[in-house]
């Protein structure tokens, strides 16, 4: 114990670690110790060793192996990841859960890491093309697969569930999945939402919103997703807009937004966190009813011919 009050900073107990000399913290030892320090602690070259080493236990495990594909979502009552708030399930099951469940079994591994361009609200349907995703298999026991059995794989994915359908599965190197990420920020996506506004309107009412270009919007965090999320107000880009009269209190509005871009709360405003919003620039109380993600723009994992 001594040796970790050489250097106390460095090895600090941490909640989801089961050693406090971990790879991080002994090369952060190292290059803060003094050489002298060093040499008083351990002698250099070190002594010989007197009993001889013996082996107790040999442990196997084989690198993670990482797939990729694109998912479409069709229900309104779907979680991307699974939804459990003080340790209750609030739903059965996750658009997560439904792709890797299946992947777990075949890959015969210990567990998975799942990662997406962005997420969709539990209300919201991911159409289009889909949204990239990557699922980290650790510990898999069996790696080698045919394109064939991915293909087949993918079927039994889909034959599974109405709720979600899945694209372009493949095996990806841990370095691919570094372009999902990148540029996520600059990316666009474009969706479909219904609104409702409290004042009867017109077609002539709404066409300007047709013209608006690039719109520059400042979104305070919105207060529904306050509990995970740090307060900030974040800028985003509204690039065009396109609307189709319903009826006197509706009317659906296609948006290509940049990627991070709330946009419930460009609609209803969320109580002028978000400025300008379609409530604000229309002069109405403005509601969304329902949101359709349409495409997200992220050329990656490669499309796969059918």
């Amino acid at each position: 114990m001594e040796r970790r009050a050489v250097c106390p900073d460095c090895f600090k107990p941490a909640k989801n670690k089961q050693s406090v000399f971990t790879r991080m913290a002994v090369m952060k030892a190292l290059n803060k110790i003094k050489e002298e320090d060093f040499r008083k602690q351990f002698p250099c070259p070190p002594n010989s060793p007197k009993a001889v080493c013996t082996v107790l236990e040999i442990e196997c495990a084989h690198g993670a192996v990482f797939v990729a594909g694109r998912y479409n979502k069709y229900s309104r009552n779907l979680p991307q990841t699974p939804w459990i708030i003080d340790g209750e399930r609030k739903l059965e099951s996750s658009v997560e859960e439904l792709i890797s469940d299946r992947l777990l079994t075949v890959f015969k591994a210990e567990s998975f890491n799942f990662s997406s361009s962005g997420r969709e609200d539990v209300d919201v349907r991911t159409l289009g093309n889909g949204r990239p995703f990557a699922i980290e298999l650790v510990n898999p026991h069996r790696v080698h697969f045919t394109s064939q059995e991915i293909k087949e794989l993918q079927q039994k994915i889909n034959n599974s569930s109405n709720k979600i359908q899945v694209r372009d599965l493949q095996l990806v190197t841990r370095e691919a999945i570094g372009h999902m990420k990148e540029g996520e920020e600059e990316k666009t996506k474009t969706y479909s939402a219904l609104i409702w506004t409290n004042k009867a309107i017109q077609k002539k009412d709404i066409e300007f919103l047709d013209d608006i270009k690039d719109l520059k919007i400042d979104q305070k965090t919105p207060l529904r997703v306050l509990h995970r999320r740090p307060l900030a107000v974040r800028t985003r880009i509204i690039h065009s807009m396109e609307t189709c009269y319903v009826d006197e209190h509706h009317f659906r509005l296609y948006l290509k937004t940049q990627a991070g871009t709330y946009i419930k709360e460009f609609v209803h405003g969320d109580f002028g966190r978000t400025k300008p919003n379609i409530g604000s620039l229309m002069n109405v109380t403005a509601d969304i009813l329902e949101l359709d993600v349409e495409s997200v723009d992220v050329d990656w994992p490669p499309t796969l011919d059918d």
